[in-house]
């Protein structure tokens, strides 16, 4: 029997970018995806099995630990909070973060603000949501399937908290004037159950159309870039944060192997845009990150093994 990870823009899961990753049974409930092999390409990548890589820690995938319990991984997520608030704060002119129409990564230009109110733009899970609910289920070795995920869209409303540092900073934005605006991969079909997951969270208000947006409200499924266009003729966006590169631009998705997409992300344009604008938090449990074979996270000119024998 196989199970499945998640690969793919999970920003908001239903009729995301989410794929399912059949695993090697030694290997279900893994995070590393050394021992992964997609079901849906292109985007995750088939690889060598490592067997030195631990699977759970306490029986909890180490990915999912981290993320839903440890105190580093909450400490990062506020980090990232304050950071986006003061950025926020400091700004004298408005300037818009959304990438303009026809803009490219390596010449980035952006969207004019004008005399647009201002706004600040989020994707939902593991952003400023926490589904705990649906991940405790997971962690017993379900496999993924957008059944199971549109089930929990429509039911999970209470099982959820919101991302340390979330709640604080939305606070601190709408005291400052700044529109908060979601913008996630959940179906439009269940808007009502996610707005209300988001506000029984205490993070809203959130109003489907004007400060909520979903997959479904056009005609581009899981990308974003579609929707970021709408909120930004609407508004001066000032800030965006998410968990995924997909949360700032489409273009981060647009089939890069997984060292020119590290690399793009590291570009002189682009960095200078990380902490100034861009605000990601951590995830290691689900999403395009998770992609890349042995040889293509660990290249030759840095392989290394004990000589003699030695192990």
């Amino acid at each position: 029997m196989k199970s499945a990870l998640f690969s793919g823009d999970r920003n908001g899961p239903g009729s995301w970018a989410l794929q399912a990753v059949s695993c090697a049974p030694a290997l279900a409930g893994a995070l590393a995806l050394q021992g992964c092999v997609s079901v849906s390409a292109p985007t995750s990548i088939a690889a060598t099995p490592s067997a030195a890589v631990p699977v759970t820690v306490d029986g909890v995938p180490a990915g999912m630990q981290y993320l839903y319990a440890s105190g580093e991984a909450a400490a990062v997520s506020i980090q990232a909070w304050n950071a986006l608030v003061g950025y926020v704060r400091a700004q004298r002119t408005p300037v818009s973060v959304v990438l303009a129409p026809g803009a490219s990564l390596a010449a980035p230009s952006w969207t004019t603000c004008g005399a647009k109110p201002k706004a600040a733009v989020f994707d939902v899970d593991e952003t400023v949501l926490l589904n705990l609910g649906f991940e405790y289920d997971a962690a017993s070795g379900q496999p993924w399937s957008d059944s199971r995920w549109q089930a929990w869209e429509r039911t999970g409303i209470k099982q959820v908290a919101p991302v340390p540092g979330a709640l604080a900073a939305l606070t601190q934005l709408r005291a400052m004037g700044v529109t908060v605006v979601f913008n996630t991969n959940r179906a439009a079909a269940n808007a009502a159950q996610t707005q209300a997951a988001i506000e029984g969270a205490g993070l809203g208000p959130a109003r489907h159309g004007e400060t909520l947006f979903l997959a479904g409200d056009d005609a581009s499924g899981s990308k974003k870039d579609g929707r970021r266009a709408t909120i930004a003729a609407r508004y001066c966006v000032v800030a965006m944060g998410g968990d995924q590169l997909g949360d700032f631009s489409d273009l981060f998705n647009a089939g890069q192997a997984p060292a020119a997409r590290r690399a793009v992300v590291q570009s002189p344009a682009i960095t200078a845009k990380w902490g100034a604008g861009w605000f990601v938090l951590p995830n290691p449990v689900y999403g395009t990150a998770l992609k890349g074979a042995r040889d293509d996270v660990f290249p030759p000119n840095v392989q290394w093994a004990p000589t003699g024998g030695m192990r």
